[in-house]
């Protein structure tokens, strides 16, 4: 009885995704300035789930463009280099740091120099 009550309460199984088959070629949200590669990982997980993860390269010009935020985010650099806003203070982000912007923020990152920016992004979900 005890086993049949923990397996109704149990979790969805594990997803297992692989980044080539979720990638995809478009503009950057919030402005369409310059082009990008999105992998959009947590899209792969069937609903429910609470949060979103997500990797995209920023190439050379491209940005995410300021917006506002409703909830925490995480941008978190892999390779390259860029500026991060959060409501009009700009920093240099660089492999291994991380900006995490709280919410009602309005936010957005911008790609410099030679090499592709490449970050990932989480937050929570809105989905029920």
């Amino acid at each position: 009885m005890m086993l049949s009550l923990l397996l109704a309460m149990a979790a969805p199984p594990m997803v297992v995704v692989h980044e080539e088959d979720v990638r995809r070629e478009e503009p950057p949200p919030h402005g369409n300035i310059g082009l990008s590669t999105a992998y959009r990982i947590s899209d792969a997980a069937p609903p429910p789930r609470a949060m979103e993860f997500r990797k995209r390269v920023l190439h050379r010009g491209a940005a995410i463009g300021l917006h506002p935020i409703a909830h925490d985010e995480v941008y978190y650099v892999l390779s390259g280099e860029g500026d991060v806003t959060s409501d009009g203070v700009t920093q240099r982000l660089k492999p291994g740091m991380a900006a995490y912007l709280y919410k009602d923020a309005v936010v957005g990152i911008k790609q410099l120099g030679r090499k592709p920016l490449t970050i990932i992004i989480s937050y929570p979900n809105n989905q029920k």
